[in-house]
């Protein structure tokens, strides 16, 4: 078996790059021939990659992440069609919700009945009004809110009787920063804001919605 002598090939190889200036890459020998098509090549690799590869290879990873995107999408609309009947009748137990608390917010012109029924209520427990004033109406987006100082004098079970008629009034009334004192003779005096709810007429919502637009511009602007 033949050995191969390490230096004789050294000399060999290092032969084969002597003289190669001037010389056109074709003419060179096969070694710096082949080393010099290894290096175009790789130019060319690395060029493409960073000149085109590159772009492609973020464009896919872009199509998966809209991919798992779509995906997620899919399968939440699957569900949502599955149980479509059930939402249909959420929607429509949400909605008669909706109704039943609106039926409960009086409108302007029923007011005067219900500031009469919240009075009623005192009177039909025998307590004394010793004040009952109707504050100023805040307006909010599609509801105004309408304080009332009251201050009720009379027994421990029907003070308490009252608060709870007020709770069961058909419309929405409630009790605000209750302050209870006991008198000498033993009766109870009951302070406290009511405050119920009415609708905005049409008027009214569409000046509310005016100042509203207006805030917003305002802190646009800004």
């Amino acid at each position: 078996m033949k050995t191969i002598n390490i230096k004789d090939l050294s000399a060999t190889l290092s032969a084969q790059f002597r003289g190669l200036n001037g010389r056109p890459p074709g003419l060179w020998p096969i070694v710096p021939r082949s080393l010099c098509a290894v290096g175009v090549l790789l130019a060319v690799l690395l060029a493409g990659w960073y000149f085109y590869w590159s772009d492609l290879q973020t464009q896919l990873d872009s199509g998966e992440q809209q991919e798992l995107q779509l995906k997620d999408q899919y399968k939440v609309k699957i569900q949502q069609a599955i149980n479509l009947e059930g939402l249909r009748l959420q929607k429509k137990q949400v909605a008669e919700y909706v109704v039943t608390l609106e039926k409960q917010l009086p409108n302007k012109a029923e007011m005067d009945a219900l500031l009469s029924d919240i009075n009623q209520a005192g009177l039909g427990r025998g307590l004394q009004f010793e004040l009952f004033k109707p504050g100023q109406v805040v307006v909010k987006d599609y509801y105004a809110e309408l304080p009332i100082d009251i201050k009720v004098t009379g027994n421990y079970h029907d003070v308490g009787a009252f608060t709870s008629d007020i709770a069961n009034l058909p419309r929405i009334v409630t009790l605000n920063n209750l302050n209870l004192n006991t008198g000498k003779d033993g009766t109870l005096t009951l302070e406290a804001v009511a405050k119920t709810f009415r609708y905005l007429d049409k008027d009214e919502v569409a000046a509310q919605r005016k100042v509203t637009d207006a805030a917003k511009q305002k802190g646009a602007a800004k």
